[in-house]
């Protein structure tokens, strides 16, 4: 029997993250994943070709809107579902495949089934038990549902359904105005879907900087996705045609019909069949695995990271944990800087995030400044029809050091590490506007943002 020093259970972002880094580290390592596939929800059905159906649906919309304004001129584009999904799938194999290499070439073992700890120090895989000196639970999450909505990925679909659909639906409405629900929202809309996003809150993307989220809310329904905003929804129902949700505004219940109803309430912590509380395992009162800062749980021996434990649901974050805790189990010093973790919304234009929003410092009674820049004044933005957005910089009144960025924009994921690596550094927002930015870029309207600090924006 096999002794390991390390084994890893579920092979998403953080369990393939921390499986390379602790056979770096020279831990005899094995990973465990019952998908045919590594690279877990993100790789195969999340992040990943999610990613490829945006690309798809953003560029069929410029030949059907900006392509003749360009000189480009392509007669009736055509949608063939099939062959995108062909493309989809194929980013996806890539992707997949390439882990599976990186386990191969850092000779890491892959456990093929789904992991369970009936003790300490094994885990057990079908009739297969393991021993091992440590174990990492990064078992990721799943799609959560609410009361009277039950997914069935035919009628009533996650976002694993919508990524999977045969053809595109007339309509869909889609149930939650977050990350998930939007990108996959625009998606199909995009690509001629009727949709209409209902939201419990009276504002979309909670817990994202108001201003940035009131602009993007105005641009995705000049795109043509409707909203019914501050709306419970009671039940779901689907049949062999169409499906229908029934919501409740004020006190006044409606009912709505769609083709497709795409429920993206947010995601809750895997923890089927794993026995972690079976052997005394603390959970939070969110029901996800507690943790101290250095990610072992109550139980000696084992750890967790990712989507199992508190902190935003973000492949990032789980990859970040991963190389920490493998530094951790390694007798090193593992550490991670959480409050410059960014967040991404996928859409056309792209929205971006880090640090605190102009609320956070409000509630926290900060002095601050607001330095903006709208890409309309952005050279590059206005040539590729890409002028919707701004940035949004936030710096200590005093010290001018920076708390916290949020924009949307062309290309918003990229450009906001700039400030991801700045904050890291304890940097100023002049520190920004004194660096000289390549022209004509999009990344100008971060330093121009950074200037808007100080005597103000040169293009504003």
């Amino acid at each position: 029997m096999k002794k390991y020093d390390v084994i890893i259970i579920g092979g998403g972002p953080g369990g393939y993250v921390c499986a390379i880094r602790c056979a770096q580290l020279g831990l005899k390592t094995a990973i465990v994943e019952g998908r045919k596939t590594l690279g877990g929800t993100c790789l195969n059905v999340g992040c990943i070709p999610s990613k490829a159906l945006l690309h798809a649906s953003h560029s069929y919309h410029e030949a059907t809107h900006n392509f003749e304004k360009m000189g480009l001129i392509i007669e009736n584009p055509k949608i063939d579902f099939g062959k995108m999904h062909e493309y989809k799938n194929d980013a996806i194999s890539q992707n997949t495949k390439g882990i599976e290499f990186l386990m191969k070439k850092n000779k890491i073992d892959w456990l093929k089934g789904w992991g369970q700890i009936n003790n300490l120090n094994q885990v057990t895989i079908g009739n297969d038990i393991y021993n091992t000196k440590n174990i990492v639970i990064a078992a990721g999450s799943k799609p959560s549902s609410i009361p009277n909505v039950k997914i069935d990925e035919k009628r009533i679909v996650s976002s694993t359904g919508a990524l999977a659909l045969s053809k595109i639906p007339k309509s869909m409405v889609v149930i939650g105005a977050g990350v998930i629900g939007l990108e996959m929202g625009s998606i199909y809309s995009r690509l001629g879907t009727d949709v209409t996003v209902i939201e419990y809150m009276d504002i979309i993307t909670p817990g994202m900087d108001i201003e940035i989220s009131k602009s993007f809310h105005k641009i995705l329904k000049k795109q043509g996705l409707k909203f019914i905003m501050g709306a419970a929804v009671q039940s779901a129902k689907g049949n062999k045609s169409k499906a229908s949700v029934v919501y409740k505004k004020g006190d006044v219940e409606t009912s709505i019909d769609a083709e497709i109803i795409l429920v993206s309430t947010g995601r809750e912590a895997f923890m089927d069949g794993l026995g972690f509380t079976n052997l005394g395992g603390e959970l939070t009162n969110k029901g996800k695995i507690k943790t101290d800062g250095q990610w072992n749980t109550s139980i000696k021996g084992i750890y967790a990271i990712g989507d199992v434990i508190s902190g935003p649901m973000l492949a990032h974050k789980a990859e970040d944990e991963g190389m920490a805790v493998a530094e951790v189990i390694a007798g090193k010093h593992g550490h991670i800087n959480y409050n410059v973790i960014p967040g991404v919304i996928y859409t056309s234009p792209e929205v971006a995030s880090v640090g605190q929003t102009e609320e956070q410092l409000k509630e926290a009674g900060v002095g601050y400044k607001v330095g903006k820049f709208s890409f309309m004044g952005n050279g590059r933005a206005k040539a590729v029809f890409q002028g919707d957005g701004f940035v949004k910089l936030l710096v200590d009144a005093k010290s001018d050091r920076i708390l916290g960025c949020h924009l949307i924009g062309p290309a918003a994921g990229d450009l906001i590490h700039e400030i991801c690596v700045a904050m890291e550094f304890g940097a100023s927002a002049q520190d920004i506007a004194l660096t000289c930015h390549a022209h004509p870029t999009f990344s100008e309207a971060m330093r121009e943002a950074a200037l808007a600090c100080g005597d103000g924006a040169i293009h504003a």
